[in-house]
C-alpha cells in the first residue's frame, strides 16, 4: 500500500498508509485461489467469511463486500487498519508459504472506506425469532464492547453502552495515534454501531455514577464487562517520579482523545523535549515514539531490552519507525533515571543485555551484563512496558473473583463469578489485540443471548 514520504509524515499527523485505489484492490482480489477449505477464514477471531468479501471485490461489487464483512464486524474500517492480520488471516492464507499471501487487511479497509458517504443496505434487524425486552448493559465502548453490543442489537436486545470518557470507541480513541487509525474514522464506526440501535451514555463511570447492583434496579437483566486494561506498569527504578517521565496511557491519551497535538486550538499541550526515550517495544512504543517525533521531539530512541527479533510490535510499524527516523538502542535497559535541580528528568541510565535461555513468553530472557553501564541524556520518558486491569469497577463487586494480576475471572462462555455478569478483552485476558477484544465481544454476546434464552 502507498504510504506518505516519511519526509514529509513526521511532520504532521495525517494517515500514513493512503489506501488502494479500485483499480489496486481488484487486481489484489484476483490473486485469491478460492480455496476449497478456506484456512483464512480459522484464522480471523470474529470469523468474516473471507473468500465471499474477496470475490466481491474481485467483480467489483464493493457494497456487496462491505455488507459481507459487516454481517460479521460492525468495525471494519478500524480492522483493516490495526488488526494484525500478518499474524491470523493472512498468516493461514496459503499463498503466504510463498511469502506473499492475499493483503486481506488491506481490501477489508478498501471495502470500508469505499463505503463511507455511500448508502449501504440497513443491517437492523427487521425480524426476530420473539420479541425481545430484556436490557443489557455494555460497559465499555472499546472494541469488545462495540462488538458485543451489535451483536446483541442485531438480535433484538435493547443494549446501552455506558462510557466513562466523554467520547467513545475506548482504546481506539485515545490509545491509537490519528496517524494510524484517524478518529473520524472510529466514528464512522460507532455510529453504525448506533444505527443498529445501541444506545450510548458517555461520562458513565460504572461503580461511581452507578453500581451493577443499581443498573440492576433500573431493568437490565445482564452485564458485559469490557474495560480493557487501562492501568499503566512503571519500571519501578530510582528516579522514575521526575518531572518529564509520562506513562503511555498518559502520554497518548493527551496526545490523542485530548488533542494535545493541535495546541493551541485545543488547549490541552503536552510537554514534549528534544530527546525523547521510549521504553518498551510494542505497538503501544512505536506509537508513543512516532507521535513524539511529530510533536517536535528531534532525536527519538526506543529502548528494548531485547532484539528486534523479539519486538512485540507489528512488522509494519517496526519499519515505518525506521523509515521516520526512530532510532533503536537494544539489548538495553533503564537502571536509574537523573535530573536536574529543578526536579525534571536529564538523564538515564542504561545496562547491556545478553539474552539467555527463554522465559515463560517463549521469547530468549535479557541477562545483564556487569560493568556496562552507561548514561544517555534525555529530557523526556514515556514508559511503555504494558498495562494491568484497573480496580475501580472490580473493587465494587465483592463477588467478583480476579486472578493475582487483578483480571477478572470468566468461564467459557465469558460468565464471570456473578450470575448474568460476562467479561471479556483486556480485561480477561491481560493487554491483547482489537480484534482478539472483539473476538470475545462476539462470544460473549451469544453467551448473554443464550442465559436471556434460559
Amino acid at each position: 500500500m502507498r504510504t506518505q514520504d516519511p519526509n514529509i509524515r513526521i511532520k504532521n499527523f495525517n494517515e500514513v498508509a493512503l489506501g488502494l485505489t479500485e483499480e489496486e484492490a481488484v487486481s489484489e482480489a484476483k490473486r485469491c485461489l478460492k480455496c476449497k477449505k478456506a484456512l483464512c477464514v480459522g484464522g480471523c477471531p470474529v470469523e468474516i467469511d473471507i473468500p465471499s468479501f474477496i470475490e466481491h471485490i474481485a467483480k467489483g461489487e464493493f457494497a456487496k463486500a462491505l455488507d459481507k464483512i459487516r454481517e460479521k464486524n460492525s468495525l471494519p474500517a478500524v480492522c483493516g487498519r490495526v488488526c494484525p492480520q500478518e499474524d491470523q488471516c493472512e498468516k493461514a492464507c496459503v499463498l503466504s508459504n510463498k511469502k506473499i499471501p492475499i493483503g486481506i487487511g488491506d481490501l477489508e479497509r478498501f471495502a470500508a472506506d469505499w463505503g463511507m458517504g455511500r448508502q449501504t443496505r440497513d443491517h437492523r434487524p427487521k425480524t426476530v425469532d420473539r420479541k425481545i425486552n430484556e436490557k443489557v448493559a455494555v460497559i465499555g465502548s472499546g472494541p469488545a464492547g462495540l462488538t458485543c453490543a451489535g451483536d446483541l442489537a442485531r438480535k433484538g436486545y435493547d443494549v446501552t453502552i455506558l462510557e466513562s470518557l466523554h467520547k467513545p470507541g475506548g482504546v481506539l480513541i485515545y490509545g491509537i495515534p490519528e496517524f494510524r487509525l484517524p478518529k473520524n474514522i472510529v466514528g464512522i464506526d460507532v455510529d453504525f454501531v448506533k444505527n443498529l440501535g445501541v444506545k450510548i451514555e458517555t461520562n458513565y463511570l460504572v461503580g461511581k455514577t452507578k453500581t451493577i447492583d443499581e443498573l440492576k434496579e433500573d431493568g437490565y437483566k445482564a452485564f458485559f464487562i469490557a474495560i480493557g486494561a487501562g492501568l499503566p506498569y512503571f519500571l519501578g527504578v530510582d528516579g522514575e517520579n521526575l518531572n518529564g517521565i509520562y506513562s503511555a496511557n498518559e502520554f497518548l491519551t493527551r496526545t490523542n482523545l485530548m488533542k494535545s497535538y493541535l495546541f493551541p486550538e485545543y488547549d490541552t499541550p503536552i510537554r514534549v523535549g528534544e530527546r525523547v526515550a521510549v521504553i518498551g517495544a510494542g505497538n503501544v512504543a512505536m506509537d508513543s515514539a512516532r507521535s513524539a517525533l511529530r510533536l517536535g521531539a528531534k532525536d527519538v530512541y526506543i529502548i528494548y531490552r531485547r532484539t528486534e527479533e523479539e519486538m512485540p510490535a507489528r512488522i509494519d510499524e517496526i519499519r515505518r519507525a525506521k523509515e521516520e527516523g526512530i532510532r533503536f538502542e537494544l539489548l538495553t535497559n533503564p537502571t536509574k533515571f537523573l535530573g536536574n535541580a529543578d526536579g525534571w528528568v536529564n538523564e538515564v541510565e542504561l545496562l547491556k543485555n545478553k539474552l539467555g535461555e527463554p522465559d515463560s513468553s517463549g521469547r530468549r530472557r535479557p541477562v545483564p551484563i556487569k560493568g556496562s553501564e552507561f548514561r544517555m541524556k534525555i529530557d523526556t520518558v514515556i514508559c511503555a512496558i504494558g498495562q494491568g486491569s484497573n480496580p475501580l469497577l472490580p473493587a465494587t463487586l465483592a463477588k467478583l473473583k480476579l486472578n493475582d494480576d487483578g483480571n477478572i475471572i470468566a468461564d467459557e462462555r465469558l460468565m464471570t463469578s456473578i450470575n448474568g455478569v460476562f467479561a471479556g478483552g483486556d480485561i480477561v485476558t491481560g493487554a491483547a489485540t482489537v480484534i482478539e477484544a472483539m473476538g470475545a465481544g462476539k462470544k460473549a454476546a451469544g453467551s448473554i443471548d443464550q442465559y436471556l434464552r434460559g
